[in-house]
């Protein structure tokens, strides 16, 4: 069951790439260039071409992706990452759950890769180590982005319903607070999913 769950979820990642790139190359591209009319066609369009990509890069399924080499996998993760971020509007706490899927992906490969339990945990802590350097990097865009609106006191105010003003010096507090929190969350869960998706994988080989 966990290898059937492992194959669907790394498909889909995987393969969604080339169909999330091209619909929004067609849709931008339309956009910016092209009579409005033709932005949806052209989006489709954007789609139906990712398909195709899709099944010419991974037709072998799991086993390609696993062969490729890692820098792919982290370009990857960095461009889910920007999706995420994309379409939770600049929260980034919604980045965290990213390390799910990375942490059964390596998982699995460790597994095929013939690692013990000491390597997985070693590989765990590199994940660790990689999936917070680049959610640091989206709290900094979202800290910035939300000290430079003047409008992110009232925003709060009004989100949250609170009856008193939201002052820079709590701004900065909540990005303080909240940015150490996720960073923290997102370490222990990237090496937690790593080890745990490994044992599963290997007790189910």
């Amino acid at each position: 069951m966990i290898q059937k769950i492992e194959r669907i979820i790394i498909g889909v990642v995987f393969g969604g790439i080339p169909v999330v790139t091209c619909f929004l190359a067609g849709w931008w591209l339309s956009y910016l260039y092209l009579p409005e009319a033709l932005i949806g066609p052209c989006a489709i369009g954007g789609l139906l071409l990712g398909a195709v990509l899709d099944v010419l890069l991974f037709r072998n399924g799991i086993q390609r992706i696993y062969a490729m080499k890692p820098v792919f996998w982290m370009l990857a993760y960095f461009f889910y990452s920007i999706c995420v971020f994309g379409f939770f509007m600049g929260v980034p706490v919604f980045n965290v759950v990213l390390a799910l899927p990375a942490g059964l992906f390596v998982g699995g490969w460790l597994v095929r890769s013939g690692a013990d339990l000491v390597q997985a945990r070693k590989f765990a802590q590199r994940t660790s180590i990689f999936t917070t350097a680049i959610l640091l990097g989206v709290c900094l865009v979202s800290a910035m982005i939300a000290l430079s609106d003047p409008s992110t006191g009232a925003n709060l105010e009004g989100l949250l319903g609170l009856s008193f003003e939201v002052t820079r010096s709590m701004i900065v507090a909540v990005i303080l607070s909240g940015g150490l929190a996720i960073l923290g969350l997102q370490w222990w869960l990237a090496e937690k999913s790593v080890v745990v998706s490994y044992k599963l994988l290997l007790s189910n080989t």
